[in-house]
């Protein structure tokens, strides 16, 4: 099993900006020297609390200050930007970073992004549909282009003023061929949109603030689409999304992870509690969907949705919930705030150098349980 990051970010409001962003930064390179295998960084354009405003602006600064972790737009939000600009931009970012590249992808969930752009009242999810198809057919075929499909809003072509004896008219293809490795975020439970990405043979990342039954769901859709698309699909390409807290110190556990009014665990709940119910989205956080709402509490999401403890501890939860959501290929480690440096950073160590050997160890002799697991 492998290990990641993902950061969307999400700051206390008094934070300064300036000292989140470059906090955000010298984190992801605590990941590459960490040995994680990737790291996704999230856009809003109009969210105080998660300021990075475009996630291959922001990444572009890690390329030259790390070695060898892949940088993932976690997402591009494709209803925000015409498919000519993002398949550009992309294809760029991947030449920079010499492959170091996944194409992290979604519509872009945050209505006041929408408000602000003009287009709330549209189909967000109609409109990525047509962005990724132009993007791909971009990246595939060659000048003058002439990308016109039916019912798709965006048309492509330079066939005009193309002049390719001087390169005029010419997009850059990304380095990796056909494309970088392309992941989708996935949220809602029984999402119907992982069956398409299966049939894409785009790659599903559950959410870290999906109720860990839900997660089934996700994988069933998917192996669907594979299905749908005459293949089988591969849990090496499925990566799960969880918060997680690895500490040396017990007292730690349920102060600093969970109980704390300063948790970064517990601010990132209370925020995304009060986004989801503010969007009626609220159901990834029921046991099931006819749940009554006043049973969804800030404490019983932070006793489901975070994972806390010591390495031991740590590690048999994690075997549980594969256990409970069946093979997957990557755990994904949410990035907090860092309301204390050295506790939030040596979290992350001991999640790589400790949790993870353990976990695959175990994995490899079929154990549930890990507590004896020598390494």
């Amino acid at each position: 099993m492998r290990l990641g990051y993902f950061t969307m970010p999400l700051h206390p409001l008094h934070r300064n900006a300036t000292e989140t962003l470059h906090e955000d930064r010298e984190t992801i390179i605590f990941a590459d020297q960490l040995g994680f295998y990737d790291a996704f960084v999230g856009e809003h354009l109009t969210d105080q609390a998660e300021n990075v405003t475009n996630s291959l602006l922001f990444l572009a600064t890690l390329i030259f200050n790390t070695k060898t972790i892949k940088l993932g737009s976690g997402t591009s939000n494709l209803s925000h930007s015409h498919p000519t600009l993002l398949a550009a931009q992309a294809a760029m970012f991947d030449h920079l970073a010499k492959g170091r590249f996944i194409f992290g992808i979604s519509p872009g969930a945050l209505a006041s992004d929408a408000e602000a752009l003009g287009i709330l009242d549209q189909d967000r999810n109609r409109l990525f549909a047509e962005a990724i198809d132009v993007i791909l057919a971009i990246w595939e075929r060659e000048p003058p282009y002439n990308i016109d499909f039916p019912n798709n809003r965006f048309k492509v072509t330079t066939a005009t003023t193309a002049a390719p004896e001087i390169g005029r008219g010419v997009m850059l293809k990304p380095y990796q061929r056909p494309y970088p490795e392309i992941v989708g975020t996935v949220v809602a439970p029984h999402s119907k949109g992982v069956i398409a990405m299966g049939q894409r043979d785009f790659h599903p990342m559950s959410a870290n603030f999906l109720l860990p039954h839900w997660l089934p769901s996700h994988w069933n859709n998917y192996a669907q689409g594979k299905q749908l698309a005459g293949k089988v699909a591969d849990t090496s390409d499925w990566r799960i999304a969880r918060t997680i807290f690895v500490t040396d110190d017990d007292s730690q556990v349920e102060s600093y992870g969970r109980k704390d009014s300063n948790s970064p665990y517990r601010y990132y709940y209370k925020q995304m509690l009060t986004k989801m119910r503010m969007s009626n989205r609220h159901v990834i956080f029921k046991k099931h969907e006819g749940e009554d709402d006043s049973l969804v509490t800030l404490d019983r999401l932070m006793d489901d949705l975070v994972i806390a403890g010591t390495v031991n501890q740590v590690v048999d939860q994690i075997l549980a919930l594969r256990e409970q959501a069946g093979d997957f290929g990557e755990i994904v480690y949410a990035g907090m705030d860092l309301v204390d440096p050295k506790i939030g950073r040596r979290s992350m160590e001991l999640m790589a150098h400790e949790v993870m050997p353990r976990v695959n160890a175990a994995i490899r002799t079929g154990q549930k349980q890990t507590a004896t697991v020598e390494v």
